[in-house]
């Protein structure tokens, strides 16, 4: 099955600092979606919602500050069944994030759309955790293209 794969490294922050970003309500709002709702629990469902369509997560793992895992159980059909982790550490004075979407049924052209878009809100994600601005998606947001199937 393929996956998306990104590792971004960051400065100036702590693991314990990426771990809230990709923990909590708030943080993924900050960089990902403006509209976050449910709560970061394992077993609950994280809802994420934007101008064309929904992804709902399952919280199955929190192993702070090191880990985060989802899987996908609302959402774009090629998305159902995915997961998604986040994986955090240390590693010469940098704070990594190892960022994976895996167990795409096929590669698609969807799947290299939303690839580029994860790359997009990842570095949106390292540039505000470094002191910049917030760019998650809602008015500010800087479209990657227009995806309608």
């Amino acid at each position: 099955m393929p996956n998306i794969v990104h590792r971004i490294g960051m400065e100036n922050i702590g693991p314990e600092q990426a771990y809230k970003a990709v923990a909590t309500r708030e943080g993924l709002a900050s960089w990902w979606t403006e509209k976050v709702t449910g709560e970061s629990k394992v077993g609950n469902i994280l809802q994420f919602r934007f101008q064309t369509g929904v992804s709902d997560f399952e919280v199955l793992e929190m192993t702070p500050p090191k880990r985060i895992r989802w899987k996908c159980v609302g959402g774009p059909d090629q998305w159902l069944d995915t997961r998604v982790y986040f994986d955090i550490m240390q590693e010469d004075g940098e704070t990594i994030l190892l960022f994976k979407h895996c167990g795409w049924r096929e590669k698609t052209e969807f799947m290299h759309h939303c690839s580029t878009s994860w790359a997009s809100f990842l570095l949106g994600l390292k540039e505000l955790l470094d002191g910049g601005q917030r760019r998650p998606f809602g008015p500010r947001y800087r479209r990657i293209s227009r995806w309608s199937k």
